[in-house]
């Protein structure tokens, strides 16, 4: 049997450290949009530099849209576009899945 090209491709942007997570944080923000310091505040533990790399990486899969404003003072802020939208609502099973099968320890150690 062959590997689905497309689903491959798919969990290739997945699998990264962090991509599925910002996918999900921009589909819980109002209008999915988030600025970088609430993402690097709410992320754990990601440095600035990661998040700055995987916001460029997502951008460049035309999942999420970088908008700056010229106006004083400059404000950037991070868009989930049409495709990332589409991609987080199809993450939405493997949440649920995850909410219900997988376990933390009072340390939040996975088991």
């Amino acid at each position: 049997m062959e590997v689905c090209p497309y689903l491959e491709s798919c969990f290739e942007i997945l699998g990264r450290r962090w991509n599925g997570l910002i996918i999900h944080y921009l589909s819980n923000c109002p209008d999915f949009t988030a600025h970088f310091s609430d993402m690097k505040r709410d992320l754990n533990d990601i440095t600035p530099r990661s998040l700055s790399l995987k916001l460029t990486e997502l951008a460049e899969h035309d999942l999420i849209i970088k908008k700056v404003t010229a106006e004083s003072p400059v404000t950037i802020s991070y868009h989930l576009s049409e495709k990332g939208q589409q991609l987080a609502i199809a993450l939405q099973p493997v949440h649920k899945w995850a909410l219900k099968n997988i376990v933390f320890d009072n340390t939040n150690e996975k088991r």
